[in-house]
């Protein structure tokens, strides 16, 4: 074959099998390597995620987006963002509700890395009352692993800050630390803890 510039070269068919040569530089000699030894060793391989419906799917458990390349705070224990997931779950009853009539229950919640918001609405068809230090709900869809505080409020809107805690320790529980009376017939709250 003739000397070509690149610019010249017809295009290579797609996808490369591995056992096309190119040529290479390497200490001042050209020399050639084929595809599947030019990357042999990497880890970096784009096989490790999968273009599904214009989505980026890691192929393997636990891989995701990988910050390194940003400096990091001292104390940083990981820069690898690796779950996001939404969903619904179903808050159980409390021991500490006082619910007259049929209790109904719903929740969503958000993942983000080791961080999981949920939103939860417990009702009786007549009231539904809670005391202070009790069981508010069961079921958390993930485990607690650090004490954190969220906020509530009846159903008439009114913002109890601080008011719903979920306690550490690998339990889905949710305690309250005010007083829910009989009047309300809905609570709602919001938690975001650490799993």
């Amino acid at each position: 074959m003739s000397n070509k510039k690149i610019s010249a070269l017809s295009s290579a068919s797609t996808p490369l099998t591995g056992s096309e040569i190119v040529p290479i530089n390497q200490s001042s000699v050209t020399d050639s390597v084929s595809v599947t030894n030019l990357t042999a060793g990497r880890s970096v391989s784009a096989s490790d995620y999968v273009m599904s419906t214009g989505n980026l799917v890691p192929s393997t458990a636990a891989k995701g987006i990988n910050f390194t390349a940003n400096t990091p705070a001292s104390g940083m224990t990981s820069q690898l963002l690796n779950w996001y997931e939404e969903g619904t779950w179903t808050p159980n009853q409390g021991a500490g509700l006082v619910v007259v009539g049929a209790f109904t229950s719903s929740g969503k919640y958000t993942r983000v890395g080791r961080l999981v918001t949920v939103e939860a609405s417990l009702s009786g068809a007549t009231s539904i009352a809670c005391s202070a230090g009790t069981i508010l709900c069961t079921n958390l869809p993930f485990a607690v692993n650090s004490l954190t505080n969220g906020v509530g409020s009846s159903s008439k809107g009114v913002t109890l800050g601080g008011t719903v805690l979920a306690l550490g320790g690998g339990t889905t529980t949710v305690y309250t630390s005010t007083t829910y009376t009989a009047s309300a017939s809905l609570i709602y709250f919001t938690v975001t803890y650490s799993v």
